[in-house]
């Protein structure tokens, strides 16, 4: 009988299941799964009804943690049903009423999207734009005069105005590369600049004939003409073709980045600018260009309130839809596809949010709670993989955003 060794145990390789939900799309999964986790708790702390259960925390514990879960189901239930589809309305309103939620996650998604799009495809040439809001508002300007100052039918006018937003948006956008480019000025100072040139801007020209509404003083524009609004897509709904131009765009600018020889050079001097230089690249022009685009993606976002929902430009238009684009870019890990779905995502939450707060009383700032978590989280993916004990990837896969200072 010959001598047989006990070979040592071998180290267990992690599963399959955790190892996926290491890599980026699952630790965007759980940072959303924790972000929602903690939002509970704050609902719970915020319901007066747990409020007054607590005082009795000790003689009644039961009694207390039957309110808080009460609270925290009624409260996700009505964010839900706000997001995506209403069951209470299917029998009175039809299936049109009942996915009337949806229509408003995607009506809301719609500036989301395009303004994600516009800091994501900064990010991906090491640019850090922070000018989305000022980006969209002077869109929206350009969009809104050519709106309601020119009458003209719709297959003309409708494209005008969509143009006329991407050109202010460049416009704005290409004068922070320009800025970059030419003498070094970082672009975080001057967007956040551009941001307040924007807002009061937009504020004065209100005040002036050519942009007031006639009859009117408070600061709001005449209506745009119909032939420029984008139509809607169901007669009961607000969502509107905005959504198609956003999808449209997402595609172009993964084309652009994946596909084309433009693109290529912007991911390259977002790597490394010096080493893009010695290629024989133009850094300047590279960062011009990208702003033009980014601006412009931006602009279309200010199209989509002003020819879309609002119908008309007021000084609060922008509604910061140009900062929230930021934390959709990052959710997004600015890829197009992952900005769309972020965009969803994060216009869910904002329709959802609303309905929260009317049905259950909820304070809609505890959304803004949970959108600020899941942006924590998947900036910290190592908390993630420590919280639920999964194995490191090496950092595969996540973003690569701006450079430091200048760098």
């Amino acid at each position: 009988m010959s001598d047989t060794k006990t070979k040592p145990a071998e180290k267990s390789s992690p599963s399959r299941l955790r190892t996926a939900l290491s890599g980026t799309a699952g630790i965007t999964f759980l940072s959303i799964v924790m972000a929602l986790v903690i939002g509970a708790f704050f609902i719970a702390f915020s319901d007066p009804a747990v409020q007054e259960a607590s005082g009795y925390l000790f003689a009644r514990p039961l009694d207390t943690f039957s309110a808080a879960w009460t609270a925290v189901v009624e409260a996700y239930k009505a964010l839900l049903t706000g997001m995506l589809f209403d069951p209470a309305k299917l029998s009175s309103e039809g299936l049109v009423g009942a996915l009337r939620p949806l229509s408003e996650t995607i009506t809301m998604a719609t500036p989301l999207i395009l303004g994600g799009l516009a800091v994501a495809l900064a990010f991906r040439a090491g640019l850090f734009n922070i000018g989305a809001e000022g980006q969209i508002i002077l869109g929206s300007i350009f969009a809104a005069y050519i709106g309601f100052a020119f009458d003209l039918p719709w297959f003309i006018h409708l494209p005008f105005a969509v143009l006329g937003a991407f050109v202010g948006g460049a416009i704005w956008g290409g004068i922070a590369g320009f800025l970059k480019a030419k003498t070094g000025a970082h672009e975080v100072i001057t967007t956040i600049m551009l941001n307040w040139i924007a807002i009061y801007l937009v504020a004065w020209l209100l005040t002036k004939p050519a942009f007031l509404r006639e009859g009117r003083l408070d600061p709001i524009s005449p209506p745009v003409n119909s032939g420029a609004e984008y139509p809607t897509i169901v007669d009961q709904w607000r969502v509107h073709a905005g959504i198609i131009v956003a999808v449209l765009c997402a595609a172009g600018v993964a084309w652009l980045l994946d596909r084309s020889t433009l693109g290529f050079q912007f991911r390259a001097v977002g790597a490394n600018p010096s080493a893009a230089r010695t290629a024989g690249m133009n850094v300047g022009r590279m960062y011009i260009l990208v702003m033009l685009i980014a601006g412009g993606l931006a602009g279309l976002a200010g199209s989509a309130q002003v020819l879309g929902t609002e119908k008309s430009l007021t000084g609060g238009i922008s509604a910061g839809i140009g900062f929230d684009a930021i934390t959709v870019a990052l959710l997004g890990r600015a890829n197009p596809w992952g900005v769309v779905a972020a965009g969803l995502l994060f216009g869910g939450l904002r329709a959802g949010g609303l309905n929260m707060q009317t049905a259950t009383g909820t304070p809609i700032d505890i959304v803004l709670v949970i959108q600020a978590l899941i942006v924590l989280f998947i900036a910290a993916p190592p908390l993630v993989r420590s919280v639920f004990r999964l194995p490191e990837t090496g950092g595969a896969g996540f973003m690569q955003t701006a450079k430091g200072w200048n760098a």
